[in-house]
């Protein structure tokens, strides 16, 4: 599953030497590059750096500088000047699309935070109105339990997953309106303590059809896209207009292990998703297995 890049964006000061003049010289040509054509919104720790991996080995998909960069979460207030250094020259667009003939060519970025952010829907909707979105979602259960482990990872987690289960209401109390109110505020607690608000799809897939028509947000299952990674690249192709595409291998990226959860906290936790996950599926009109 994905963990957090340590390239989200170059104010994070993480990027080498090398990788600093690159930045530069996209800033001088910033002017010469696209907006991306579609966004994968997360959710985290649901396969995202599996899937855009996938994505991006489609020969009319070109990658963006860096898969995580945050632009729409923590760097929005530095422009589209700002963002458009992350994606492909238009010049190198148009040459790809005349080597395949003709096909389009699309790029975009993933960032797993997209989904569960309450302001990035009406900032993406603002900057980019055509933009095609990708959602991923994982057994919430799961979900909850892998993002405690990639907090604990972290260093941003010393609680046992019940006690920071427990914490969780009081630590991200008010957070979310904040969010909302003020674009400078970050909500560490939001993004690192949420295990089990995080899981509520419905509510985040809510704010997206808010502001984007339904058929432009396609919504995948993570064990879906693991137990036939073939079906779900070629649902993924046809959604971005792209060909079919047989040749491409599926690679399994930033899976880790860790002990099991202790059956009474799951049994709770299966409980407590059983209703949100009724509702989901009964607005998505299919049967999610969880």
């Amino acid at each position: 599953m994905d963990t957090q890049t340590t390239r989200s964006g170059a104010a994070t000061g993480s990027f080498s030497a090398r990788e600093r003049a690159a930045m530069r010289w996209r800033s001088a040509t910033r002017w010469a590059r696209v907006l991306p054509d579609f966004l994968v919104l997360g959710g985290q720790r649901c396969g995202s750096t599996s899937l855009y991996t996938m994505l991006t080995g489609h020969p009319q998909v070109m990658a963006a500088s860096h898969k995580e960069p945050h632009f729409f979460d923590r760097n929005h207030r530095r422009g589209e000047d700002f963002y458009r250094r992350l994606f492909p020259l238009r010049a190198h667009i148009r040459a790809r699309e005349r080597r395949l003939g003709g096909l389009p060519v699309v790029t975009g970025e993933a960032t797993t935070y997209y989904l569960a952010h309450p302001a990035v829907p009406g900032r993406v909707a603002a900057m980019l109105p055509d933009a095609r979105l990708v959602a991923i979602l994982r057994n919430p259960v799961d979900r909850a339990y892998s993002h405690y482990q990639l907090s604990v990872r972290g260093g941003w987690e010393t609680l046992s997953f019940e006690e920071a289960l427990a914490a969780e209401p009081e630590r991200i109390a008010g957070e979310e309106q904040r969010l909302l109110d003020d674009p400078d505020f970050t909500g560490h607690s939001h993004r690192y303590h949420s295990y089990r608000t995080r899981g509520l799809y419905l509510e985040q897939l809510e704010r997206w059809w808010a502001v984007f028509p339904s058929d432009r947000l396609l919504v995948l299952r993570s064990e879906d896209m693991f137990a036939d990674p073939a079906a779900v690249y070629a649902e993924l192709a046809a959604f971005l207009g792209l060909a079919p595409d047989d040749r491409r291998a599926f690679e399994s990226r930033n899976r880790v292990s860790y002990s099991g959860m202790a059956e009474d906290t799951r049994r709770e936790l299966e409980a407590y998703y059983a209703e949100p996950n009724r509702r989901l599926e009964a607005r998505l009109g299919r049967s999610l297995g969880w």
